[in-house]
């Protein structure tokens, strides 16, 4: 891990838009958001990585969890942070993840149940996909001799900790690299085969209404290295997703 936190801690946070109200970057895998009780020894975070290189202020809008790469997207005023936050509490912005995930999944799909959160509440949650390419390959995983995977584009209507982590585990199709919801037996045989140290999640594209333009705005971030080359190692078509 501090390999990892000295690598991130050296780049340059890759700027999708920027404007005098917004700043969305491309976050790499393996990076947190913001500092966390929850990762208390934790040295680098997004946040301060973005304040110093930009050296103004910053506040993340939202978050996705740190093995999750993608679209991450900053205020450089409270007045911003503040307006663009109620569209997230709205539900009016629109959000597309790419995951890889154990199993075929059918051609589109979606799962509503109710999600608990940390002080056991339960709450309405609701995910949408579509499967983009199913693969088989002849490594044996437990019982089974060979192993079949999904990749799909994931559409959370809602913003539910772990939301996509959580309802694809529910549903069997673990996502690959999810140490918390996934499944170990998955996780160590992408490990050892394809050297995966990271979660294949990525946060592809956020949509919204500028607050103060009034345009619609949509960000996308290309892929990371990391999950194009573990997809190209197992035999899937890479070429739409660059």
């Amino acid at each position: 891990m501090e390999e990892i936190q000295a690598e991130v801690s050296t780049i340059e946070l890759p700027i999708l838009y920027r404007d005098e109200h917004f700043v969305a970057i491309n976050k790499p895998h393996n990076l947190l958001v913001h500092r966390s009780s929850i990762a208390a020894e934790e040295k680098v975070f997004a946040l301060q990585l973005l304040r110093d290189q930009l050296g103004c202020w910053v506040s993340p809008c939202h978050r996705i969890d740190r093995k999750t790469s993608g679209v991450l997207l900053f205020a450089l005023t409270p007045e911003a942070d503040k307006e663009v936050k109620k569209q997230f509490e709205l539900r009016t912005c629109k959000k597309t993840y790419i995951a890889l995930v154990r199993g075929f999944l059918p051609e589109t799909g979606m799962t509503d149940r109710p999600l608990e959160n940390e002080r056991g509440n339960m709450h309405d949650a609701l995910t949408r996909f579509k499967c983009l390419q199913q693969i088989e390959i002849p490594i044996s995983v437990s019982r089974y001799p060979t192993s079949r995977y999904s990749l799909a584009e994931v559409y959370p209507e809602t913003g539910r900790m772990h939301q996509i982590r959580r309802h694809f585990a529910q549903m069997r199709h673990y996502l690959i690299g999810d140490k918390l919801h996934g499944e170990c037996k998955q996780n160590k045989m992408f490990e050892e085969q394809f050297q995966l140290n990271t979660m294949l999640l990525h946060a592809k594209n956020l949509t919204f209404e500028h607050p103060f333009t009034k345009e619609e705005l949509s960000l996308t971030a290309p892929m990371s290295s990391e999950f194009l080359r573990v997809l190209t190692a197992m035999g899937m078509d890479t070429t739409a997703l660059v």
